[in-house]
């Protein structure tokens, strides 16, 4: 049937003629907006829909919650995206049907919206629907709300039965009070629980914890319970894995001792799981659990089952397990971590799958503060060698990456003869995103490490490979490794100070100034502009700006204007006497150039140099 359209359908509604004069145009696009809810096109009824709060505006409230409301409530759209936006615009009209006491109103589009076969809006009409009783009055909730919820519980179609489960929690929550109606809640809950739809189940799993949270203690540890192990037996493995996320949850609701006593069986059988997908679950929720239990109940019962992890047949449930080495170490102590937990990491270090091996680089340098200094030396040091001279680029990123966090244990110097190498490799990488992360993480290497070993020159007393490689990297053929190693530099002036720069840095820059190449000229610009700030003004002035003025004439605009824009950037680190008599002269030689880019930036320079001199 075609839906039910509200009260107003000519053009001069929804006003009387007397009303509708004293503002014309405004009516008139209200009015607009309306006939666009009912039109064909699916992008014009999106658009109204979008300016719900406009109509209920103009209509009033009384009128919003006669017809408005009732005509989306009755509406049949077939496009989801449409449902979906009126399913996010119903919050948004709590204040203009008449406040928290008209609210209920807006459940009948909520409810319906909530048994479409869309899963997204579904669950927004769900969420909505939460959103627009915590707004109602306490009595308007209980009248409304929680039979809405006993509604969809027992609805005909599953997808009603989905949405009651995530509606559960906040209808039990707003009966506070009302024994009778908690108590036919509870059973409504557990009856899902054991609905013969696996996503209903599955949806009464997810939201378990949820539900939990809302209801009193003693059902907690008698009813919720008892739905928690029918559901870990579910046959669905879907059931299952969501399952696994209530452990944690329902075990911050319980004692200690009822917390152990129940859920630490239960993820030793998930751990055990003939689905991987469980397994993978358990990995990924297995510290917040052993964090409910304690870390002397961790130490006993669940590091076994953490090791099983690591040790899995799958490489996802591998990888998830991997990435909890760091923090479960540090829960369960030294003693615990390198008697049971390092042997498994160290077999991992030579994992056949390289996103295992990557997620262990990631967080295995965090065990060092854990283990200490001597354990460190004993038995990671190894570890971490292995994974330096990894033959995948993301796993050597990995540990460079995480050098500082050993550094403060046992300092770099034991992982230096392995670590240049691995530097150069990755910084001569065929992919231009690792050559990007590893100029990145120079200045912090050389900051930890010291530039008299980062830099050091060769046996010949020429440049070492990492000082050419900085070199390098500026005339890189990807316009971001050039940005970036231009930025490398500077920040490295900022850690080691002007003198260093001036004396390691700056004259070997300049050497590449008349580079053939203009790409590569146009980078020494960038990096002599960035330099400026670091090196000093006597710097700048006797080695930068001959630099700039020659490159301000160079053959190709493009290193014109980029000297033209770096003009502009130095300006603000000279005194104004210099930027009079330096600058200015150069900029407006550049104004007159016969490339309009060029003339551009430098009218945009001198623009600069004017504020600097106000400032």
């Amino acid at each position: 049937s075609a839906p039910r359209a509200p009260d107003f359908e000519s053009h001069v509604h929804p006003f009387a003629a007397g009303t509708m004069a004293s503002d014309d145009s405004d009516l008139f696009n209200v009015a607009m907006l309306i006939d666009e809810l009912k039109n064909e096109n699916v992008q014009l009824r999106l658009n109204s829909i979008r300016r719900l709060t406009t109509i209920a505006s103009a209509l009033g409230p009384e009128r919003t919650r006669a017809e408005l409301v009732p005509f989306l409530a009755d509406a049949n759209d077939d496009e989801d995206e449409c449902l979906l936006a009126v399913a996010e615009e119903m919050v948004n009209l709590i204040g203009l049907v008449g406040g928290p006491e008209h609210a209920h109103a807006l459940l009948a589009p909520l409810e319906n919206l909530a048994s479409v076969e869309e899963t997204a809006v579904r669950d927004k009409a769900v969420r909505s629907a939460c959103e627009v009783a915590r707004g109602m009055t306490p009595e308007g909730a209980k009248a409304h709300f929680a039979p809405l919820a006993m509604r969809l519980a027992s609805g005909d179609w599953f997808s009603a039965r989905v949405s009651a489960c995530g509606l559960m929690a906040t209808a039990y929550e707003l009966c506070a009070g009302d024994e009778a109606a908690r108590d036919e809640m509870r059973a409504a809950y557990a009856k899902l629980c054991g609905d013969e739809t696996p996503m209903v189940r599955r949806a009464a799993a997810q939201h378990l914890g949820a539900f939990a949270a809302a209801c009193e203690s003693r059902h907690v540890e008698t009813e919720m319970l008892s739905l928690f192990r029918r559901l870990t037996l579910d046959e669905q493995d879907s059931v299952r894995l969501l399952v696994v996320e209530d452990c944690a949850a329902l075990g911050r609701l319980l004692p200690k001792e009822a917390c152990a006593a129940e859920m630490v069986p239960a993820a030793k059988k998930f751990v055990a799981d003939k689905s991987w997908r469980v397994r993978y679950a358990v990995a990924k929720q297995l510290y917040d659990l052993c964090e409910c239990v304690g870390a002397q109940v961790a130490r006993e019962e669940l590091v076994s089952s953490y090791e099983r992890l690591l040790a899995d047949g799958e490489a996802e449930v591998r990888i998830a397990s991997a990435g909890l080495a760091s923090e479960l170490c540090r829960l369960v102590g030294p003693e615990a971590a390198t008697a049971e937990i390092v042997p498994r990491v160290k077999e991992l270090a030579g994992d056949a799958s390289q996103h295992v091996r990557a997620a262990l680089a990631s967080v295995v340098m965090g065990l060092a503060p854990t283990l200490g200094k001597d354990r460190t030396i004993e038995h990671l040091l190894p570890v971490f060698l292995t994974l330096l001279k990894d033959e995948i680029p993301e796993v050597r990123l990995n540990i460079i990456s995480k050098l500082e966090e050993v550094n403060s244990v046992i300092g770099v110097d034991l992982l230096a003869q392995e670590l240049l190498p691995a530097i150069e490799d990755l910084a001569e990488d065929a992919h231009w995103r690792v050559r990007l992360a590893i100029i990145e993480y120079v200045p912090l290497l050389a900051s930890q490490m010291g530039t008299a070993f980062l830099f050091q020159k060769n046996a010949e007393g020429e440049d070492g490979e990492l000082t050419k490689l900085c070199l390098r990297w500026l005339g890189d053929r990807v316009y971001s490794i050039r940005e970036a190693a231009a930025v490398n530099l500077k920040r490295l002036a900022e850690v080691f100070g002007p003198e260093w720069a001036k004396e390691h840095v700056i004259p070997r820059v300049m050497a590449l100034a008349e580079n053939p190449h203009y790409l590569h000229r146009s980078a020494v610009v960038r990096a002599m502009t960035l330099l400026a700030s670091a090196a000093g003004q006597d710097t700048c002035l006797r080695d930068i700006m001959p630099a700039l003025k020659a490159a301000a004439k160079d053959a190709v605009p493009n290193v014109r204007f980029g000297a033209a824009k770096a003009l502009g950037e130095v300006a603000s680190t000279l005194d104004a006497a210099v930027v009079e008599g330096e600058i200015r002269p150069t900029l407006a030689e550049l104004e007159a150039d016969e490339d309009a880019d060029v003339r551009f930036y430098a009218g945009q320079s001198l623009q600069l140099c004017e504020i600097a001199a106000r400032g």
